[in-house]
């Protein structure tokens, strides 16, 4: 272990008083109530750059219909994406319905810190999080809550931006794992961070490890973790088609060779459409991902005798294709204006 701020003393004090804080005030998650590595596993793909309270309801209905790795391999993208869709980032279902097949192809799910790693979508800290929660194997699982912790007790100011920073707080936080209780010190780890050590004002007083925090005795735990400036929003404003005809709505289908969610159905722009004159404008609303904040214009327009690559899809049946977050959008505005027309006409 690298150097570091506690004593051996005080880290067996940390991890003592940290697990008993763990074992009282943990909050009641479902996948905290087994120790199935297929379901720990959907967790942590679920819980990647999502909250917690937006994973769960998804976590509960994907498990009822894949309720094993042999399912999800069997299923098809649609059904899989569709259980997904509002999850986003859906490069990640892919990923699991592929180690998925692998697992089906070598009898089971690994057991083994490495093989879990090698798995399609697994990343060091989901293959410490699995291994050791599943397999009680002693692998430190470093997230951004546990970069948090780590930075604040240790007093560490080292930038976990850099590559330097993540190998420093690596080597500081498989020092600090309870070798003998790995997966319960890696989720109280996740936890104190997660609801007790913010981003933003700390709740030092009810913290089980205050004692001990460095940061807090030197007065910067509102400073740490040290890291690079966040990169710029980029705003862009987009127009969509609302074209609609016979409970069918016009949609084009990303290829599935697309660079980012291949095979969803989306609404025309004008580059679809290019014989399409946009008329009035209907509905609007903003949309994230990641650094674009998108600002959508919901705009109607008569269907051309050539619809190109587009398809007419049956307003019924959009809840069973993998329809983007857009679509999904666009269609509850649309709920909305059509409910306002028939007021007006009433």
């Amino acid at each position: 272990m690298p150097d570091c701020a506690l004593s051996g003393q005080e880290i067996q004090q940390f991890r003592r008083d940290l697990l008993a804080w763990f074992a009282v005030h943990q909050r009641s998650l479902p996948w905290r109530e087994t120790r199935d590595p297929y379901r720990i596993w959907v967790s942590e793909i679920m819980l990647q750059q999502t909250r917690v309270a937006t994973v769960i309801p998804y976590y509960q209905r994907f498990l009822e219909r894949f309720p094993d790795f042999r399912a999800l391999a069997s299923a098809s993208e649609p059904e899989l994406l569709g259980h997904w869709a509002g999850l986003g980032y859906y490069y990640r279902a892919r990923n699991m319905q592929e180690a998925a097949r692998l697992m089906q192809e070598r009898g089971g799910f690994p057991a083994a810190y490495q093989k879990i790693r090698d798995l399609p979508g697994v990343g060091d800290y989901t293959a410490a999080a699995i291994s050791s929660i599943a397999f009680n194997l002693p692998h430190a699982a470093l997230d951004g809550n546990v970069l948090r912790v780590l930075s604040r007790v240790l007093d560490e100011r080292t930038n976990i931006a850099s590559s330097m920073g993540r190998q420093r707080f690596a080597a500081l936080a498989q020092g600090m794992l309870d070798t003998e209780h790995p997966g319960a010190f890696n989720q109280a780890m996740m936890e104190l961070g997660a609801i007790v050590c913010l981003p933003k004002n700390p709740q030092c007083l009810l913290c089980p490890i205050a004692q001990l925090c460095r940061a807090r005795a030197s007065g910067m735990h509102n400073e740490l973790p040290m890291k690079a400036v966040r990169a710029a929003i980029v705003q862009e404003q987009r127009v969509v088609f609302w074209i609609e005809k016979e409970g069918a709505v016009l949609l084009w289908q990303r290829p599935p060779t697309a660079r980012l969610m291949p095979g969803f159905w989306e609404l025309p722009e004008v580059i679809h459409l290019p014989s399409a004159t946009p008329g009035a404008k209907l509905a609007s609303f903003r949309h994230g991902i990641t650094f674009h904040s998108y600002s959508f214009e919901v705009r109607e327009a008569a269907a051309p005798a050539d619809i190109g690559e587009c398809r007419w899809v049956a307003l019924t049946q959009l809840d069973q294709l993998p329809a983007s977050t857009v679509v999904k959008k666009a269609r509850r505005s649309m709920s909305h204006v059509n409910s306002a027309r028939l007021r007006t006409m009433g």
